[in-house]
């Protein structure tokens, strides 16, 4: 495995045409890490290193239900998927653990009843409290009194949202210290006998209690159905995904339980409504473009990375049949509320997107997300079909690997992979510094295959004048260099890219070698070690004094 520390001497080989599972590509300018991943159909957790290598695993006690997180002291949060008898809907989970890093099951909390259960996402908070995504019953009898038209309770019954904070008690026990649930926050225009009723409806603040968005489904118990939570503690603000309502919905964690209940206090004095909604303006009566298609994994970007503050969402894309990732920067004034324009939320159009209109290469309706990388790269999970794959500022490909867990077992190398039965919810990566490494030993073993190729991957320290990756250059000076670097190449690299990167593996400098000579002025870049790249056939490290 690739170090940070030693990035700019390290390079990989090329794939084999033999490789069906596991790390199919690895290209030198993916980000050094480990990636986790849990596979729907197995109770085990895989940490391993860009060439598939398994440095840290986790066998759990129920299969995923269905996220889960590397913690910054290495320890492992996740939920499980438990069978109940009554909550039986997508996505259920009810089990909250957590394992250290060596396996032992340090937490292990229920969540799930007859009347409430936790489903798909929880979200660790900087305090060590838990934020769970949870559903909670409301009968026929509370459903037709909130104003509910009786036509759209097919199930006799509806299961709206429900967010609760736990704080961890022990080692099965835990204590709720705030909660908000969106039933506080509807209105309708059904029936003016009950309650909620407003004559018009345009409110964006509040969920419309009749309101149907995907077709044939929120006639359904499963109404709303979230998948996705998550929390900005700078700003103390929750992100929720409503996957029906193909929108995402912002609301205020700094109330109290009382406050989120009502429609005012908290910082932006607003209480439990909505502080914000995208996705499709329709739901709240408002007009624009339709811009999420049954999204997952919304999310705020984290600090450390380029776009760190702004929105991130897996785009699944069904009616419209291809999916996307998409970045957007919601609207705020000078002291930060979110602006409705006219009639709706913006933004009409999207900050960054990479997207697959063909089908081909990422079309998955279910599950799935992304996660943008310190040095620009995003790793996607395309999660139906159990492939993560890792693109670069250029929407390259520059890392790829197919999980080989089915729900036949483990694949041998060289099976042909379909992607049937390999589902993942979602995969992180995690850089050589992450604090949850800091004492722990992160050894590479085996792949996760069954007779995996062991020469399909390697990294080489060093750059042997030996190996492919030396051809084609005929000088590279002055090297260390002050204020310009001339390189000297055959016509093997006219017509590749330069590219310069530095120890986090940014991208630094770019351009197209055009001639046998071409020279390149360093003289703004901070004194260090980088690694000079040209196209994929050269590499070699450049000091900038």
């Amino acid at each position: 495995m690739k170090y940070i520390c030693t990035l700019l001497f390290l390079l990989i080989s090329t794939y084999t045409e033999c490789q069906t599972v596991g790390t199919i590509i690895n290209k030198y300018h993916s980000y050094d890490g480990y990636t986790l991943f849990s596979p729907l159909p197995d109770t085990t957790a895989y940490l391993i290193d860009n060439c598939g290598y398994v440095v840290n695993s986790w066998t759990t006690s129920y299969k995923p239900g269905l996220s889960a997180y590397l913690l910054e002291d290495g320890s492992l949060l996740r939920t499980g998927q438990i069978n109940h008898p009554v909550y039986t809907m997508d996505g259920s989970g009810g089990q909250i653990q957590r394992y250290d890093w060596n396996g032992n099951l340090v937490w292990d909390y229920n969540l799930c009843n007859s009347n409430i259960c936790q489903h798909h996402d929880i979200e660790y908070m900087p305090n060590g409290n838990i934020l769970i995504l949870a559903r909670e019953l409301k009968t026929q009898a509370e459903c037709i009194a909130a104003g509910r038209n009786p036509s759209l309770l097919q199930s006799n019954s509806l299961w709206p949202e429900l967010i609760v904070e736990i704080e961890p008690i022990g080692i099965d026990s835990g204590r709720i210290v705030w909660e908000w649930h969106a039933w506080d926050h509807m209105v309708q225009a059904f029936d003016s006998s009950k309650n909620n009723y407003q004559a018009n409806i345009n409110i964006p603040e509040l969920f419309h209690l009749n309101y149907l968005g995907a077709v044939n489904t929120n006639s359904n118990a499963d109404w709303m159905h979230a998948n996705a939570i998550d929390y900005n503690p700078v700003l103390d603000q929750i992100v929720i995904s409503s996957k029906r309502w193909s929108e995402f919905w912002i609301i205020d964690h700094s109330t109290t339980t009382n406050e989120a209940a009502s429609h005012s206090g908290g910082n932006r004095g607003k209480g439990g409504d909505i502080l914000y909604r995208w996705g499709n303006p329709i739901a709240y009566d408002g007009s624009g473009p339709k811009m999420l298609f049954d999204q997952h994994d919304v999310h705020w970007i984290t600090n450390g990375n380029p776009d760190a503050g702004k929105i991130m969402i897996f785009n699944n894309g069904i009616t419209r049949n291809w999916s996307s990732v998409d970045i957007i920067i919601p609207p705020v004034d000078s002291v930060g509320n979110y602006l409705f324009s006219i009639s709706s939320y913006g933004p009409s159009s999207l900050y960054w997107t990479y997207s697959d209109t063909t089908s081909n290469i990422f079309y998955s309706r279910l599950i799935s997300g992304a996660q943008q990388l310190p040095n620009g790269n995003v790793l996607i999970c395309y999660g139906v079909k159990g492939k993560l794959f890792e693109i670069d500022s250029n929407k390259t490909l520059v890392w790829e690997y197919n999980s080989p867990v089915t729900n036949s077992g483990i694949t041998t190398q060289g099976q042909v992979f379909t992607g049937q039965g390999s589902s993942i919810f979602r995969s992180y990566r995690y850089g050589p510094m992450f604090p949850g490494f800091v004492g722990k030993t992160l050894t590479p073993t085996v792949p996760v295959e069954l007779s995996p190729n062991t020469s399909h991957c390697s990294l080489i320290k060093g750059i042997p004048s030996s190996q492919k990756q030396n051809q084609g250059i005929l000088k590279l000076y002055p090297n260390p260099a002050i204020s310009k670097i001339t390189i000297e190449t055959t016509a093997e690299l006219i017509g590749e890219t330069i590219i310069i990167y530095n120890l986090l593996g940014q991208q630094v400098y770019s351009q197209s070698n055009n001639s046998h000579s071409t020279e390149i002025k360093v003289d703004y870049l901070v004194k260090g070690t980088y690694l000079l790249t040209i196209g994929n056939i050269f590499a070699h490290k450049v000091i900038i004094l």
